[in-house]
């Protein structure tokens, strides 16, 4: 396996893609020359521009580098990608964006958050944390946070903070010394085939903490004996069986304000300042991380009140008091984070109509658990589904958004092209029926968010 030393020039085919992004940061802070190709101009391909990288947009062998030591691509590229024949027919060291994570966290203490949803969240929390509180890490995260903008930072402190994904089986190639796993519920059954083969994946994925390492985990996760950790603690929003958990919650003008119980320990008044009842819970597993470093009380409760959040989750586009009605958007794209979603959102607004716009992502997760989405849309006042957004798959005949609306019993649901939501829009953000007003949501993971500017001008006018 090549050596980071010897790494020179390296070239990311697809280095738009979130966690791609945060990989070519990293090489690019190092010094490294780095390069790459994505299929469209997006804020996060720009944003690498402006901070040196070369980006192209056309797949064209003639333009890319051929002196680079390392290519790395991302499986959401077609296998017949030219850039990427090119480079695996001239035996260039081609590598996938999990086998350079390996190489980068050989040597550090690795905490490493994996799960089917939560992970981006955790992640995020725990690295701000430990930058915020002057400790220091290393962050390869799968969203941008807030509070800097970015995906990825660095520290001169060994430690890095990585969300460790289960898609294609990447988090195998990672040695964590903490370990948190979030979720282990049926998705990506397009790689695993059953729900117990996912499950299966992710106890091996604890096989690989290092000995005397933690184990983090979800209280009453399925299968929570067959985990394996020198130490094992667990975490839940509420149910004190768990070792971590929250007491004495209040919501204080659109915040939370609680207590965080750990065995042998107790942090009052903690504040969390983003939205949703699910990031409670994310919260405290990243404190418990903290909590395992020593991270001194204070500093923590600071840090948490400070945590602005991650783009997409949860985010506020019209926020509680700009207007009328309030904007949510969010990556929701399995039927448990849509729970956690509307669950967190009905917390907070529970006197307003909660209209849900929800973009399907691929086809089979459509196919696979169209009931769960059904069961779990239906608790939402307005439902309009979009299109499913296919991201690396083709068509398969008769799977579409209606699949889902099929299978609903919500009165108000339809499925409408993004030009339709536009044109009606009015519609469902000017319901006078319900004295709070509404809170409007979009959810998605595929390209839904290239629309909330429109949205937010066409709801404020």
């Amino acid at each position: 396996m090549i050596e980071l030393k010897d790494i020179k020039q390296v070239y990311f085919i697809g280095i738009g893609g979130i966690g791609m992004s945060a990989i070519a940061r990293f090489f690019n802070e190092k010094g490294v020359k780095v390069s790459g190709y994505d299929k469209t101009v997006t804020p996060l391909t720009s944003q690498l521009e402006a901070e040196g990288i070369e980006v192209h947009y056309k797949e064209d062998v003639d333009s890319i580098p051929k002196d680079v030591q390392l290519v790395v691509y991302t499986p959401a590229i077609p296998k017949e990608h030219k850039e990427y024949q090119f480079y695996l027919q001239n035996r260039y060291n081609v590598v996938k964006r999990s086998d350079v994570l390996q190489i980068i966290t050989q040597s550090s203490l690795n905490i490493c958050v994996a799960g089917t949803h939560g992970k981006t969240t955790i992640s995020t929390i725990t690295g701000h944390l430990l930058r915020h509180s002057g400790y220091g890490c290393n962050a390869f995260l799968g969203g941008i946070a807030v509070n800097y903008n970015s995906n990825f930072w660095a520290s001169d402190n060994n430690i890095c903070v990585v969300e460790a994904d289960e898609y294609d089986r990447s988090f195998h190639k990672l040695s964590p010394d903490i370990a948190v796993i979030t979720a282990m519920d049926a998705d990506h059954l397009d790689i695993y085939g059953t729900a117990e083969a996912m499950e299966d994946a992710f106890i091996e994925f604890t096989a690989n903490i290092k000995a005397g390492g933690w184990l983090i985990s979800k209280y009453g996760l399925k299968r929570a004996r067959d985990l394996k950790a020198t130490h094992h603690i667990t975490y839940h929003l509420n149910n004190d069986a768990a070792d971590v958990y929250a007491k004495n919650l209040k919501v204080e003008n659109g915040t939370y304000l609680f207590d965080v119980v750990v065995k042998d320990w107790l942090l009052k008044d903690v504040r969390l300042n983003i939205g949703g009842l699910h990031n409670i819970e994310n919260a405290l597993a990243a404190i418990a991380v903290a909590h395992l470093l020593k991270i001194d009380d204070v500093k923590i409760r600071e840090a948490v009140a400070a945590f602005k959040g991650v783009k997409r989750r949860f985010e506020y586009v019209i926020a509680p008091g700009e207007a009328d009605v309030v904007m949510i958007d969010d990556y929701a794209h399995h039927p448990e984070e849509l729970r956690a979603l509307i669950t967190g959102a009905r917390s907070l607004f529970d006197n307003r109509k909660m209209v849900l716009v929800f973009q399907p992502h691929l086809f089979t997760r459509t196919r696979d658990l169209a009931d769960g989405f059904a069961e779990v849309l239906d608790t939402a006042d307005e439902v309009i589904l979009l299109p499913i957004y296919p991201a690396r798959e083709l068509q398969i005949e008769g799977v579409s958004s209606e699949m889902i609306l099929n299978r609903m019993k919500l009165k108000d649901k339809q499925v409408m092209s993004k030009e339709q939501l536009k044109s009606s829009l009015q519609k469902f953000v000017g319901d006078s029926t319900y004295k709070g007003g509404v809170v409007f949501i979009t959810a998605g993971a595929g390209d839904i968010d290239a629309m909330l500017n429109e949205l937010k001008e066409l709801i404020l006018k």
